[in-house]
């Protein structure tokens, strides 16, 4: 039996959900968020106060997922309620209803030690740009962004290369108080799909506010040819914000995927990764307490 707190259950979620009308995935006063929403659906379906979802990638206004994960911890009473964990996705989707921007995908039991934030090993992101060359189809403008240049794929390609590995990425984050800024970006590329969209993927242990965004406003700088690509890593390197690009608009980016080890190393991975991660000053990596 997989399990969360003493004497709980913890269950795993996979879901979706088009961003557009929500305020980003965590909760606030006043405003329709992907948790709160879903946390009032629990409400409903527990008939009572909700669990606490905590999910892998906290995203942003306006960023959808294909590919979010969150998970949360009910008793064995409520899961007999419920009929079994894989029944939690159907009776949220039937609250939501067959026209909602969420939607819960899968609920199944997690394995023993399963953190849907700390356990992850990386989360995958693709960002979308209909620039001159590519078509501007109207049913995806929410999902793409629409940019009137032609853009240089192949320069874009390369700056993006060029940044790939372990660093302080402080010039591509906003800054939050009490967070690193040091991340092991895995994979970064761009490609065209078949109707010309630029298409770039990302994949990092783990991304700061703003940060992809950030990188792609880079690169659409590099592909206007407003910044050379030798840039990219200059600005990296300074660890300071800058105005030489623009952090791009949220509807081309999407959370497509996050990746977990095996079941038996769940438990390490999570222990592992909620230690703080700074750059020592031989820039290496160094550990200190938690983060947010």
């Amino acid at each position: 039996m997989a399990s969360g707190e003493s004497g709980r259950v913890r269950i795993r979620l996979d879901l979706g959900y088009d961003g557009t009308g929500f305020t980003g995935w965590a909760r606030q006063p006043g405003l329709r968020t992907v948790q709160g929403e879903l946390e009032a659906a629990l409400a409903t379906v527990l008939r009572g106060d909700a669990p606490r979802l905590v999910v892998a990638g906290r995203t942003d206004v306006g960023v959808h997922a294909t590919g979010q994960v969150a998970h949360l911890d009910l008793t064995e009473e409520q899961l007999a309620r419920l009929g079994g964990a894989e029944r939690l996705a159907a009776r949220l989707n039937g609250i939501a209803g067959l026209d909602a921007d969420v939607r819960v995908f899968r609920s199944t039991r997690a394995p023993a030690g399963f953190d849907a934030r700390f356990s992850a090993l990386w989360r995958r992101y693709e960002y979308r740009i209909a620039d001159e060359q590519a078509m501007h189809d109207p049913r995806r403008r929410g999902h793409t962004l629409w940019y009137p240049r032609v853009l240089d794929l192949d320069a874009m390609d390369g700056a993006a290369r060029s940044l790939l590995g372990l660093h302080d990425f402080a010039s591509f984050c906003k800054p939050r108080e009490g967070a690193t800024t040091i991340r092991t970006l895995q994979a970064f590329s761009w490609e065209r799909d078949g109707d010309g969209v630029l298409v770039a993927r990302l994949q990092a242990d783990a991304f700061c506010h703003s940060m992809v965004r950030a990188l792609v406003g880079a690169c659409v700088a590099v592909g206007e040819g407003r910044m050379p690509p030798p840039r990219m890593r200059e600005l990296r390197d300074a660890r300071e914000r800058t105005s030489e690009f623009r952090i791009m608009p949220a509807r081309g980016l999407t959370l497509v995927e996050v990746g977990y080890p095996p079941d038996e190393e769940l438990a390490a991975r999570a222990e592992q990764t909620r230690g703080r991660r700074t750059l020592d000053q031989a820039g290496g990596l160094a550990e200190s307490p938690p983060i947010d």
